[in-house]
């Protein structure tokens, strides 16, 4: 049995690990989700959400080393947990997520990718700190594969997404890089476009990417498919 957290990316939270958790339970791992802080069941000012507090929110999150997998956004705080406390940490799994350059923000990188599918379907919120997905285009870029069932649960949830942890620069050191790494990339996300996945990841082993044929939600669209995929990463350490 491996210990395995759920980090979620922007606007959502620990609910769109509803169908992944069990999936993976059944595969003998135990698996759990976390809100990070401002999301979810985790409320918090927006003016105190910082890269930092995401950091630290996951880092009090793990008593026992774990397999850490961020998804989207959450490729970020899950680096920045590394970073700081890399013996926490058995593999990062980057789950269509943006995988961090250091000196760089996500809003740098986001900017790097040849297109930017997410743009028109977000908006900022008026104090100009956080922005929303406006529900009339989340089936578009999020869940175009996904059961209805999943796609209205997503409506009634999804939430405000910070600015200030996205705008932050990371910095990354030999801690980080010594932590094991897997990304899994989805080839028909419309958030991430898959070729700026693949670009993120160019440098890594070949047998460190994993490919599934999935919009940006797998955990909803193909949640068995994911969980066989993350068993399979976590067998190969057991060698």
């Amino acid at each position: 049995m491996s210990k395995i957290l759920l980090i979620h990316g922007s606007c959502h939270g620990a609910w769109c690990f509803r169908d992944l958790i069990p999936a993976l339970d059944r595969l003998g791992h135990d698996a759990h989700a976390i809100d990070l802080p401002g999301h979810g069941q985790n409320p918090a000012p927006i003016e105190t959400i910082t890269l930092d507090t995401y950091r630290d929110a996951i880092l009090e999150a793990i008593d026992d080393q774990v397999y850490l997998l961020g998804h989207s956004m959450a490729g970020y705080p899950i680096s920045a947990a590394a970073e700081a406390a890399p013996d926490k940490i058995k593999r990062l799994i980057y789950l269509c997520a943006y995988a961090p350059q250091t000196g760089r923000s996500l809003v740098d990188m986001r900017k790097s990718a040849p297109r930017q599918p997410l743009l028109e379907a977000i908006e900022k919120t008026p104090e100009g700190l956080g922005f929303r997905v406006k529900l009339d285009h989340i089936e578009r870029v999020f869940y175009h594969d996904c059961p209805a069932d999943a796609i209205e649960l997503a409506r009634a949830n999804l939430c405000v997404q910070p600015i200030a942890p996205q705008a932050t620069p990371i910095t990354l050191t030999d801690r980080y890089h010594s932590v094991a790494k897997s990304y899994i990339r989805c080839a028909d996300d419309q958030t991430i476009p898959p070729e700026y996945q693949s670009t993120m990841v160019a440098h890594w082993p070949a047998q460190d990417v994993y490919h599934m044929d999935t919009s940006h939600s797998p955990f909803f669209a193909a949640p068995d498919d994911l969980a066989q995929m993350i068993d399979q990463i976590i067998q190969q350490d057991r060698g």
